[in-house]
């Protein structure tokens, strides 16, 4: 079992910036390969980014490419999104996730993801 807990959202205006973390416990976090993805109301749940177990391979969603950027800390346990020039499109309440299988290169599939985080809001405001 795997227990995740993201934190740090909140709201912010149109062009700036916060940062996501997401904190693991449960499972060697350093053979997880980590995703976040988001729901932003009346919407599906969508890809936003994952890294791989290491930390050296990363995936991207093209509407946030470029603004935003995934890290981890194997030794904290912590997965963290960094997201820089928010706009209200952003508004989501976004979701850490862990891998069901070790040693993954990092996937935009939600089904490949065994275990979820409660979530935590963002609202960007223009």
């Amino acid at each position: 079992q795997v227990q995740l807990v993201e934190s740090g959202g909140g709201l912010v205006q149109a062009g700036g910036s916060l940062r996501l973390s997401c904190a693991a416990s449960g499972r060697t976090f350093s053979r997880t390969t980590m995703g976040w993805f988001r729901q932003a109301p009346g919407k599906e749940r969508e890809f936003a980014a994952a890294i791989s177990w290491s930390g050296g391979t990363t995936s991207y969603a093209d509407s946030i490419k470029g603004r935003f950027t995934i890290s981890r800390d194997n030794a904290k346990n912590t997965v963290y999104l960094q997201m820089s020039g928010l706009k209200p499109e952003d508004t989501a309440v976004y979701y850490c996730a862990a891998h069901g299988v070790d040693y993954r290169l990092p996937s935009s599939l939600s089904h490949e993801y065994a275990y979820w985080g409660q979530g935590t809001q963002v609202t960007v405001s223009s």
